[in-house]
């Protein structure tokens, strides 16, 4: 199998949705083909991205070719996967920590590149706080130091947000490397209508959320 790629490279990935259109995972070319192939794809939304073509067929003489969309929607779930969902709360990591807070220092307000930031515990680990998404912000460095391991209030420091869970399509979205404008615009169909998301987005990006 060889591809004929006229815009994106192979490391693009393709947002893969269940049947109802709710996301579910990203994805790389390859699987993308293997859910073409194997006819487990509904529908397709977004933008074409990669043209693959595979074997000549001997009856015919015509070659397979497959066009990979930026979304597709797939048949099939496992049960009990609506609950799972609903409940889901995300794995921890400083990527989409981060990515949640928009870069953004949640003590004095300014954005820093990743490698510039820390993960700040509000409640310190050593008074009873826990390593989760309730209980963490994106700190600069200079901050985190000057809190140390004290609460803000003892810190005489203030939060300028709260800290969330990010739902399912929340954390879909937080784990993408690079989102193409369609697919970024579908996934924030999914977050809920009150998610600090649609504000950091428009912050970052300008987006109409």
């Amino acid at each position: 199998m060889d591809t004929g790629i006229d815009i994106f490279d192979l490391s693009q990935q393709v947002l893969r949705t269940d049947v109802s259109g709710m996301p579910l995972e990203w994805i790389d070319y390859r699987d993308a083909v293997r859910l073409y192939h194997t006819e487990q794809v509904a529908y397709v939304c977004g933008i074409p991205m990669y043209t693959v073509h595979g074997g000549i067929c001997s009856k015919t003489g015509l070659r397979s070719v497959i066009e990979v969309n930026s979304i597709i929607a797939t048949v099939g779930h496992q049960p009990g996967y609506q609950e799972k969902r609903d409940n889901y709360v995300p794995p921890l990591n400083n990527k989409t920590l981060f990515r949640r807070d928009a870069n953004v220092c949640m003590y004095c307000g300014s954005r820093f590149m990743s490698r510039d930031l820390t993960r700040d515990h509000i409640t310190p680990i050593s008074k009873g706080g826990g390593d989760i998404w309730q209980n963490v912000v994106a700190a600069c460095r200079r901050c985190n130091n000057h809190k140390g391991g004290a609460t803000p209030d003892g810190a005489g420091m203030q939060l300028i947000a709260v800290p969330f869970v990010p739902t399912y399509a929340e954390y879909i979205y937080l784990k993408g490397r690079r989102v193409l404008a369609d697919q970024m615009e579908f996934l924030i169909a999914h977050f809920p209508r009150k998610s600090p998301l649609h504000d950091r987005l428009k912050e970052t990006f300008g987006l109409h959320t």
